[in-house]
């Protein structure tokens, strides 16, 4: 378990062993405002929405990314001179490009062809560097191939930290004293929180707020199948941001209790649905969440006729306009439109 004490970190006066640096980075605290929740079902069961694009950013993995580097930072382990390399789909890249670029650090990038041409773009205007793998791992996907990468590169370059997001208990701290305060802070009952599943600090983080504000909730974690995290059986995605090609050791911190797997063709049927009835532009993992939201909404019900329930979102749909919203990709990878 990770105890709560370990959050005393955030409001720390020991010195750091690079002040200066440190000051920055507690500075960029100052933009991780409250994001939106919002309510998009009063029936069958009443419905919020964590609305995580709200960052500044752009995705709930702003959180993560300031976690990590704040805590790498007063450690003494990222010094005014560190590479600081990882591996992701997207989304944590430009979270921590951003905020090494605002405070001048270097960040390698370490990506694969499923990337959103949007966020590649992006990266190439933050980063130091951006590497690209291309050669699937034994199950189908890239992230062993990008976490090799990421192994090489660390034995090649001088003063680097490896964030290593799958581990890393410092991004779980930081959304359960964010992200699942703010979800508490804002509701008298809750009843299920909904929440998409990938390196896994999100859920810890969350589940672990929640339970403790609200014994009696139930986490559902939403993984795609293909993915390992839970134990299934390997097979290609096409989805980033979404499930996983390892089951992350970080999850072992989560209080969960239920697990449901989505389609990738019902998650970007949900990103449409969410869309055309909610004016909601979401990406990927949220369409999936809220196809598995979908899909529990009758049980739900059957338990309790008032239930409260939140799913989160984590990024906008703009990176996803070549893939989940385009139907002549669905059709190709699907078989048919959302």
């Amino acid at each position: 378990m990770i105890p709560s004490t370990s959050l005393a970190r955030y409001e720390s006066h020991t010195p750091a062993t690079h002040p200066e640096l440190a000051a920055r980075v507690r500075k960029l605290g100052r933009i991780l405002r409250p994001t939106p929740l919002v309510q998009i079902w009063t029936k069958p069961i009443s419905l919020f929405v964590k609305l995580e694009y709200a960052n500044p950013f752009g995705s709930l993995k702003d959180r993560t990314a300031y976690g990590i580097l704040l805590g790498a930072v007063e450690r003494g382990d990222v010094g005014p001179s560190s590479t600081i390399v990882e591996s992701s789909s997207g989304n944590f890249a430009i979270a921590m490009a951003s905020l090494c670029r605002l405070v001048g650090l270097r960040f390698v990038a370490v990506v694969d062809p499923t990337i959103s041409p949007l966020y590649l773009a992006q990266l190439k205007l933050l980063c130091h560097d951006v590497q690209m793998v291309t050669e699937r791992d034994p199950t189908g996907g890239f992230l062993k191939s990008r976490l090799s990468r990421v192994e090489s590169l660390c034995a090649s370059l001088p003063n680097v930290y490896w964030p290593n997001q799958y581990t890393n208990t410092d991004g779980a701290d930081v959304h359960y004293r964010y992200t699942g305060a703010e979800i508490c802070d804002a509701l008298e009952r809750l009843d299920y929180v909904f929440v998409p599943v990938s390196s896994s600090g999100t859920i810890v983080g969350i589940s672990r707020k929640v339970k403790e504000r609200f014994p009696r909730a139930r986490i559902v974690a939403v993984d795609s199948h293909g993915s390992v995290i839970f134990g299934g059986e390997p097979k290609p995605r096409h989805i980033p941001g979404m499930g996983s090609s390892i089951s992350p050791s970080l999850l072992q911190h989560a209080l969960i209790d239920r697990v449901v797997h989505v389609e990738e063709a019902d998650a970007a049927a949900a990103c449409h649905h969410l869309l055309a009835e909610h004016g909601l532009f979401v990406g990927g993992s949220a369409g999936s969440t809220f196809s598995a939201v979908q899909r529990e909404a009758e049980r739900i019900v059957s338990e309790s006729s008032d239930a409260v329930a939140v799913f989160i979102c984590a990024d906008r749909g703009a990176p996803y306009l070549t893939t989940v919203y385009d139907r002549g990709w669905n059709a190709q990878v699907f078989g048919g439109s959302p």
